[in-house]
């Protein structure tokens, strides 16, 4: 068997390998990828390449999820639209770009880029002014912001949807939702008793789906933005656990390509209003009737009734 000669592979050999290597993997590769695809190549050839790569900016280094260095192929596009940057603008935007509409904490940019806070906080100062970038504040941690690109519309994880306003919980607006869509259901069902219908058909002409309800909602104008049919079946959803309305899911022939939300793998959710059979317990009417950490709730405990926002918002209530 013929040994491989280590000083066979010059620099230029070992920069364009690396290169390939990059580019065959855009998300990046680490010195152990290397090693494995080119194990001939002695690790002072394989320093050289990459430093190389680096200073003619073809490649970029972040630190990877596990902490170990990573090179990754620099993406042209992303640097065209960062005019004027130099190699660190470009490599936070590439970061940025890649959180999408969920964005990206400032701790975390830092970790992949790999560079001090103060030039994180320059070169976001940079990109923000150049309106490539925004800041956005999440609903799921007041105090932090997460970045994304300027173009980009936040995610409902980021923004709380359409039932917050400037991180704060709009009770009022879902509070009129509620009501609406429910008196929806209600005349649907007095329109299904007066039909003369058996009992069976004013059962089932009393159900809407939540596409219809969607549609009463939206004819209404009590929003001042576009709800979603997902929107109205988180309504829906408060419905029947306050006793209110019922929920029934029937086969479609639709699916969920058909663009329909309320259609899901070929079946509809239909609701309709109703009367409880019997008077809600005192029990029921408290939090702790429905409350699901019940069992983990004690005096003393991480949730107990002494610190309970639910209970005490219900007294003061």
């Amino acid at each position: 068997m013929t040994e491989v000669n280590a000083e066979s592979v010059t620099e230029s050999e070992a920069y364009t390998r690396i290169l390939e290597l990059c580019k065959l993997a855009p998300k990046g590769i680490t010195d152990i990828d290397i090693t494995k695809a080119e194990p001939e190549m002695i690790p002072q050839k394989r320093v050289e390449a990459i430093n190389k790569l680096l200073s003619m900016g073809h490649i970029d280094i972040l630190r990877g999820s596990k902490g170990s260095l990573m090179y990754r192929i620099k993406d042209t596009e992303s640097k065209s639209k960062v005019k004027g940057g130099d190699n660190r603008e470009n490599l936070v935007y590439q970061i940025i770009e890649e959180a999408g509409n969920k964005g990206i904490w400032i701790r975390d940019i830092r970790y992949k880029c790999n560079l001090l806070l103060t030039q994180v906080n320059k070169i976001l100062k940079s990109l923000d002014s150049k309106k490539l970038i925004k800041a956005v504040n999440s609903v799921a941690a007041s105090k932090k912001k997460v970045y994304m690109l300027y173009n980009v519309e936040p995610d409902r994880s980021v923004t709380g949807g359409a039932w917050y306003s400037d991180q704060d919980f709009e009770s009022e607006f879902v509070d009129v939702l509620n009501q609406q869509c429910l008196k929806f259901l209600q005349q649907k069902r007095e329109a299904a008793k007066q039909s003369q219908k058996n009992p069976i058909a004013q059962q089932n002409s009393s159900y809407s789906s939540s596409k219809d309800v969607w549609k009463f909602i939206t004819e209404l104008g009590i929003s001042k933005i576009q709800l979603t049919v997902e929107d109205i079946e988180t309504i829906l959803e408060t419905l029947i656990y306050d006793a209110k309305v019922e929920r029934t899911i029937v086969a479609t022939a639709g699916t969920s390509g058909s663009g329909d939300a309320s259609v899901s793998h070929g079946q509809t959710k239909l609701y309709r209003a109703i009367n409880p059979v019997v008077e809600t317990t005192g029990l029921m009417k408290m939090p702790c009737g429905v409350c699901k950490v019940f069992d983990q709730c004690y005096e003393g405990g991480v949730i107990s009734p002494t610190n309970c926002v639910y209970m005490k918002e219900w007294l003061d209530y």
